[in-house]
């Protein structure tokens, strides 16, 4: 295992020993890589082509990448054999991850060096991709809460339409508007206002399955998606996180704020409708919950074009 520190990899070509390849065959492979790591943003696709390129003049076997943000993207290429040489890999105030490559017989210190001329190839395209996909996914962040926002909300709604038309699963919404949220802000002030908004945040993420997706979809307002569920199974959880938020007890100096919840469901069953239809139904059914005193869940199930059928509330 080494570390390397991928700055001044036109030190490393001048160093390589005469007992591996000489500078001339590196020159104009590094050449090629550049020009191929200079086509893509994406990382799974710039391993890719370090992957094939590298090839050309080393023969390993396989190779796995694991990144070392938040996210610890993983990739393998290849095949995993018995003999490995391991490196970590920086660059000042950025640490792109680690990089294994795979062979079935011992890496030579020759060889050993030539992968790291190449890896020094890689640094700064991996380092641009790694800092463009980071500024994709904060677009679709809610900087405060940290679930997603509401463009990530749409994307997601997208996804499973389209997956609704390939396999006809239903796929649900539930709104979720914290009661009184103005009375929170005017009684104890907007910082803790916050605060109780990301515990709710944080409720709804430890409640629901790994499979569901929280969105920030306003001020106060949450949705959270639900992959393959009814009407009625996302009336079950929407239950189970308006109980999980009711026990909420958030201090503040003396006194305690414990918020309540107001929630609107619905679930899409045909992949032909708009995703504004689905977000209709579910706000309609979170202005009857409010209507019907608040801490409470309603739900509007499914139903043809101009037709709208309420489900009675159910009351606390």
């Amino acid at each position: 295992m080494r570390d390397m520190s991928l700055i001044g990899g036109a030190e490393a070509l001048a160093n390589t020993p005469s007992g591996g390849a000489a500078a001339s065959d590196l020159l104009p492979l590094r050449a090629k890589l550049a020009h191929a790591l200079q086509t893509s943003l994406d990382t799974d696709t710039l391993i890719g082509l370090f992957f094939k390129h590298t090839q050309e003049l080393i023969n390993y076997n396989g190779l796995r990448f694991v990144a070392t943000d938040e996210y610890g993207e993983t990739i393998n290429l290849g095949r995993h054999t018995t003999h490995r040489c391991h490196y970590n890999m920086r660059l000042p105030e950025h640490d792109l991850g680690g990089i294994t490559f795979y062979r079935t017989k011992r890496f030579s210190d020759a060889e050993q060096q030539i992968l790291e001329t190449l890896l020094a190839s890689l640094a700064f395209p991996l380092r641009n991709a790694q800092l463009y996909e980071q500024a994709l996914r904060l677009a679709l962040i809610d900087p405060l809460t940290r679930v997603g926002n509401r463009t990530a909300l749409n994307t997601a709604l997208e996804r499973e339409r389209q997956r609704l038309l390939r396999k006809g699963e239903p796929f649900a919404l539930i709104l979720l508007d914290i009661d009184h949220f103005k009375d929170i802000n005017d009684q104890y002030g907007h910082r803790r206002g916050d605060k109780v908004i990301c515990a709710v945040a944080n409720t709804i993420e430890q409640v629901s399955r790994h499979t569901d997706m929280t969105f920030r979809y306003g001020g106060e307002e949450f949705a959270l998606l639900l992959s393959g569920t009814s009407s009625a199974g996302a009336l079950i959880t929407a239950e189970r996180l308006r109980r999980a938020i009711e026990a909420l007890c958030i201090s503040h100096e003396e006194a305690f704020i414990r918020p309540t919840v107001s929630l609107g469901v619905s679930a899409c069953i045909d992949a032909q409708e708009a995703a504004g239809g689905l977000i209709d139904r579910a706000d309609l059914a979170l202005y009857r919950a409010k209507a019907a005193g608040r801490n409470t869940s309603c739900c509007e199930p499914p139903a043809p074009a101009q037709t709208r059928f309420g489900a009675a509330p159910i009351q606390h």
